[in-house]
């Protein structure tokens, strides 16, 4: 069976509520039964100069394509975005990947600010993914909380690839971002702590039939652990 990539004490997706019991990450979640995998490779961040601004478009939008390190803003909703800073160098699958986890985040937030309505977010996960996805964002819509401000996206590397599987190594700053009172728009008092300082996150994915990238395995990493160092700027 595949090594373990992961590491003790990251937890599944953020949000208002409590996080997922810790867990061990291991890639044999992402690849058929009998394939090995490499040695992993240590997380290093690759956080690159951004070029100029690059694309903003809505939610679920394809990205135009441009050469270089460059900065995609993804406009979900009126006062929300997603920036991407993405690698200079990226192949068709390390982009595909990046597409999926992008359309991931931003998706998920359209649905936050939506009251649940816009479900395409879906469409990026599945498994185990699908079920923290749906549970996070159910979390914002019982307490009736939203979000306005900008999550950015860094230091994005893939890390092990095995047969179809893959996993994608980042970075989430979303200290740009506030939750608020759904009802009446305004900031809640007592932000959450994933409004005060950046997180890991480690994205674990399967390239199905379609050639399409789906996530199917979330975890996040905190500070003060290792793997969160690494997004520190």
């Amino acid at each position: 069976m595949a090594d373990a990539i992961g590491a003790v004490g990251m937890s599944g997706t953020r949000g208002p509520g409590p996080a997922t019991a810790r867990v061990v990450v291991a890639l044999a979640l992402l690849v058929p039964v009998g394939c090995s995998a490499p040695e992993p490779r240590p997380f290093t961040p690759s956080d690159l100069p951004a070029g100029d601004p690059g694309v903003s478009q809505q939610a679920g939008a394809a990205p135009e394509e441009e050469k270089g390190p460059r900065v995609e803003t993804v406009r979900v909703a009126p006062g929300v975005r997603v920036v991407v800073e993405w690698p200079a160098v990226a192949d068709q699958d390390t982009t595909g990947m990046i597409n999926t986890f992008r359309d991931y985040r931003a998706g998920s937030f359209k649905s936050v600010v939506t009251g649940g309505q816009d479900t395409a977010y879906l469409e990026a996960v599945q498994d185990e993914a699908g079920t923290d996805a749906r549970r996070w964002v159910r979390e914002f819509l019982k307490q009736h909380r939203s979000v306005r401000g900008t999550s950015r996206l860094y230091a994005l590397n893939v890390s092990s690839v095995t047969g179809r599987g893959a996993v994608l190594h980042a970075c989430v700053d979303e200290t740009g971002m506030r939750l608020l009172d759904s009802e009446t728009g305004k900031a809640v008092r007592a932000q959450p702590d994933w409004t005060r300082e950046p997180f890991f996150q480690l994205v674990g994915l399967r390239r199905d039939d379609d050639g399409i990238w789906r996530i199917r395995l979330l975890q996040h990493a905190e500070l003060p652990s290792e793997p969160a160092k690494g997004c520190l700027r």
